[in-house]
């Protein structure tokens, strides 16, 4: 007993000794690493609750900020032009020019690209890929001309090839791609864990005692993300009944055009709950009498702005973003040429948001939550 006591006290021992980092009190308190750098700094644009809880986690830790690396921060704040070190291309890749601030969702990504290139001292030059004059070799003169070492693709929303007259770019410059993987080239990504997010949105569902679940998205959508929210929601599926395993529905382009499609399939299949990434299901089921979520439940597989009161999955697109300068960073003070650089990866975990979309049914007759 004598023996296990000091053990364990020599554990906590090396704890204490242990430097507290930053990345220990983003996973204390669930939130990542720039919340925390803000909260600490009590900066307004974290809200003040959040700000409290880190604060005292930090405490509760012992958390304390590196000196030198705060001196070097601080200085990187100082004065309203900031200075910096280097600059990396910020590219819309999306087919709008206006993608970084009109689309739903590719502002998310340019906020965490912008916010994470800010704090580490990188200024972000913007250029769009589908510009002509930018293609043939021109894009690239430019980069060079300003002594641009890498790029971040940003906006690839309806296919996983990027746009032509561009091949010598991507040999000869690091570059990093928000949202998902591309082919023919394969370049370094950054993206939710799709086949993650789609096993925890069933889970969920199924614990409020959802009997038959239905995923509504369109075939190319699941295409550019590899087939993974088909086949995470086939996978889903096998702790239920057969009856009740329902095949996706992936003709929702073909509803927009024709809504009896999706009517069609939903008076044949009746399921109680749909996991979805289109609002136009909502609109939809409206328009066919159904309550929500009397009737039938709704998950938004992507919550972001138009989506504030779906139950659903929260992607966080923004710390994509962040997660793409990280990456881009080491792959331009690697000390490489960037053909020498394998493509490399990162999935950010989802996270699950309760809403008025998706009402509780648990009792006696709900199945066993998904393996």
């Amino acid at each position: 007993m004598i023996r296990a006591c000091k053990s364990a006290s020599n554990l906590t021992v090396k704890w204490r000794m242990k430097r507290i980092s930053m990345s220990d009190v983003a996973k204390r308190a669930g939130v990542s690493k720039n919340t925390v750098s803000l909260a600490l700094r009590s900066d307004p644009q974290i809200p003040e609750v959040t700000r409290q809880r880190v604060r005292q986690v930090a405490a509760d830790l012992g958390y304390k900020a590196n000196p030198v690396i705060s001196e070097l921060m601080a200085e990187l704040r100082k004065g309203s032009d900031a200075v910096y070190k280097h600059n990396f291309a910020l590219m819309n890749a999306n087919q709008d020019r206006d993608a970084f601030r009109q689309h739903p969702t590719v502002p998310d990504y340019v906020a965490g690209c912008r916010r994470r290139a800010a704090e580490l001292g990188y200024g972000l030059d913007e250029f769009w890929l589908h510009q002509p004059e930018l293609q043939d070799g021109r894009l690239e003169s430019i980069l060079k001309a300003r002594g641009i070492r890498g790029a971040l693709v940003v906006g690839m929303m309806k296919e996983n090839l990027l746009p032509a007259g561009f091949e010598s770019l991507w040999r000869n410059f690091a570059a990093v791609v928000t949202g998902v993987r591309t082919y023919d080239p394969t370049l370094s990504f950054v993206c939710v864990d799709h086949h993650a997010l789609l096993i925890e949105a069933l889970e969920r569902i199924c614990e409020r005692g959802v009997h038959r679940p239905a995923l509504v998205i369109e075939e190319t959508i699941d295409r550019l993300v590899g087939g993974r929210f088909t086949a995470a929601f086939e996978h889903g599926l096998k702790n239920l009944r057969p009856a009740d395993r329902l095949a996706p529905f992936l003709k929702v382009d073909a509803s927009r055009e024709n809504p009896g499609v999706f009517r069609d399939w939903l008076k044949r299949r009746k399921p109680d709950a749909i996991l979805t990434l289109h609002t136009v299901v909502e609109e939809w089921l409206l328009a066919s009498g159904y309550r929500i979520p009397e009737d039938i439940g709704l998950v938004q597989l992507e919550c972001r702005r138009g989506c504030q009161d779906w139950a659903g999955m929260e992607q966080h697109n923004d710390l994509t973003g962040e997660a793409a300068v990280d990456l881009l960073v080491s792959l331009t003070t690697a000390g490489k040429e960037p053909l020498s650089l394998s493509p490399r990866g990162i999935l950010i975990t989802p996270t699950w948001k309760d809403g008025k979309t998706l009402r509780s049914r648990s009792g006696p007759d709900s199945p066993a939550p998904l393996a």
